[in-house]
C-alpha cells in the first residue's frame, strides 16, 4: 500500500507510474482518494475544534456546577448539540476512511526507475544473458508429458479423475525426484545460504493474504473455504511474510531471511485459450520460497542476493536458464522492480518462467504493519519485503526431464540429487 503523505505531495509521480503500468483508467481513483483526504483533514480539524471549544465549556459548567454561581443548563444543551456534531462527524469520517482504504489497497506500487517502460511480457529486457549446459540432446526429443507417461512418474489423467485437470499426480521415481528437488533446494538454500527454514500452513486468512497484496486485487485466482472462512495459499510468500503482521522487530534482527516450502493452489481464472498441457499451466504445484525483511537502504542488495540464491539451484542442477527485468506493464501490483527466471524446455523450444524475484520496498510492510525501530531513532519505519522462488518445481521438472533425457528414453539424475533419490536413472 502507498504512503497516502506521498500521494497526496506526488499525484503526477503517481499517474505517471499508472500511465508506465497501462493503469490509466486508475486515475480517477487518484483523484477521488486527494478529493477524500481533502475532506478527511476537514473534518478531523473541524472535529478538533469542536472537541477543544467542548473541553473548555465543560470547565465553565464545572465551575458554575461548584459555585452555584447562574445556571449551566444552556451550556449543556449547547454541549449536547456539539457532542451529536462530532459523533455525525466521526461516522463520515469512518465512511471516507473506508473508501480511501478501498482505493489505496487498489493502487500498484510505485516502479524502481531501473524497470524498463513497456506495455507486456514481450517488452521485458534480458538482465543476463542465457545460462546453457550441454546435454547433448542430438536426438529426436519427447516432451515431458510423453516423457512422464513413458516412464510412468507421471499421471495428469488420474490427477483429473480425482479432482480436476491441473492436477498432477507423481508416481514412483517421479514422486521420489520431486520430493528430492524439494529438499534439495531447502537444504541448499539453508546451509549454503543462511536461510531460516520455515514450514508454515497452507491455509491463510483474509488479512493474510490482504498483506502481501493478492486481495483484494486477485481474490478471483484464490481457492476459499466458505465453512472456515481461509483461503488455500497461492505461495508461501502470503503465511510467511505474515509471521510479522502487527509487529515491531529490532534492528538488530534484520535481515531476516527465511525459506519454505509449500504446496501452491492457484484456480488460474482467465488462462482459457493458453498452453495448458502438463506442468505447463497446473492449479496445484509446490515451490520453495525465499522470502527476506531488510531496512530500506539495504533492500536492492538483497534482491540481487535473492536473485543470485535462486540462480544458484540452477547451476547446481545444470538446467539452462536465463533472467529477465520485467517491464513496467508486466510486473506484479505490488512489486516495485523483480526478475523473472525461466528455464529452458528443448522440446517447447521456448523459456518457461520457474522463479520470480521481488522488491516490494515498504508496500506490504504498510498493509502487514512490519517495522522496525532503527538504531539511535525513536520513530518507527517500515521494513521492505522480498521474495523470490527458489524455486517452483512444476516448469522446473519440465526443463529437468527434457533436458536430461537419452536416446533410449531414460532420464539421467542431475548430480545433485542423486544422494536423495537413491537412483542415477529413471527407466
Amino acid at each position: 500500500m502507498l504512503d497516502i503523505n506521498f500521494i497526496r505531495q506526488n499525484p503526477e509521480e503517481i499517474n505517471d507510474m499508472l500511465r508506465k503500468r497501462r493503469q490509466e483508467e486508475d486515475r480517477t481513483k487518484v483523484d477521488d482518494l486527494l478529493e477524500y483526504d481533502r475532506r478527511r483533514r476537514e473534518l478531523i480539524k473541524e472535529s478538533d475544534e469542536l472537541k477543544a471549544l467542548r473541553n473548555r465549556v465543560s470547565k465553565d459548567i464545572a465551575v458554575i456546577k461548584r459555585t452555584g454561581q447562574g445556571s449551566a443548563e444552556d451550556l449543556i444543551r449547547e454541549m449536547k448539540e456539539v457532542a451529536d456534531k462530532i459523533a455525525g462527524m466521526n461516522d463520515t469520517l469512518g465512511e471516507i476512511e473506508k473508501k480511501m482504504e478501498s482505493i489505496l489497497l487498489s493502487l500498484p506500487n510505485k516502479l524502481h526507475p531501473d524497470v524498463p517502460e513497456g506495455s507486456s511480457a514481450e517488452d521485458n529486457h534480458t538482465y543476463k544473458e542465457p545460462i546453457v549446459f550441454d546435454h547433448a540432446l542430438d536426438f529426436p526429443l519427447l516432451n515431458h508429458l510423453d516423457l512422464g507417461n513413458k516412464l510412468g512418474i507421471l499421471d495428469f489423467e488420474r490427477g483429473a479423475k480425482i479432482s480436476g485437470t491441473g492436477f498432477p499426480v507423481y508416481t514412483g521415481k517421479g514422486a521420489r525426484l520431486e520430493r528430492a528437488l524439494l529438499n534439495f533446494m531447502l537444504d541448499y538454500h539453508t546451509e549454503k545460504h543462511g536461510y531460516t527454514e520455515v514450514f508454515p500452513p497452507f491455509m491463510v486468512n483474509e488479512d493474510s493474504l490482504r498483506g502481501t497484496g493478492q486481495w483484494p486485487k486477485f481474490a478471483d485466482q484464490v481457492y476459499y473455504i466458505n465453512e472456515d472462512n481461509l483461503y488455500a495459499i497461492p505461495t508461501a510468500e502470503v503465511p510467511v511474510t505474515n509471521l510479522h503482521r502487527d509487529e515491531m522487530l529490532r534492528d538488530e534482527q534484520l535481515p531476516i531471511s527465511y525459506a519454505a516450502y509449500s504446496a501452491c493452489f492457484r484456480r488460474e481464472a482467465g488462462s482459457y485459450g493458453k498452453d495448458t498441457r502438463g506442468f505447463l499451466r497446473v492449479h496445484q504445484f509446490n515451490k520453495v520460497e525465499m522470502v527476506k525483511f531488510t531496512r530500506p537502504e539495504k533492500s536492492y542488495d538483497a534482491l540481487e542476493e535473492i536473485l543470485q540464491n535462486a540462480e544458484a539451484i540452477l547451476k547446481a542442477l545444470k538446467i539452462p536458464y536465463r533472467v529477465l527485468l520485467l517491464c513496467s506493464g508486466d510486473i506484479s501490483a505490488s512489486a516495485a522492480k523483480c526478475y523473472d527466471i525461466e528455464v529452458w524446455s528443448p522440446a517447447e523450444s521456448k523459456y518457461l518462467e520457474a522463479s520470480s524475484c521481488s522488491n516490494f520496498e515498504d508496500y506490504q510492510a504498510r498493509r502487514a504493519n512490519i517495522r522496525f525501530k532503527p538504531d539511535g531513532s525513536s520513530k518507527p519505519a517500515y521494513v521492505h519485503t522480498l521474495n523470490g522462488s527458489g524455486l517452483a518445481t512444476s516448469r522446473l521438472m519440465v526443463s529437468l526431464l527434457e533436458n536430461y533425457q537419452t536416446a533410449e528414453g531414460t532420464i539421467v539424475v542431475p548430480e545433485v540429487l542423486r544422494k536423495y533419490t537413491g537412483f542415477d536413472v529413471i527407466d
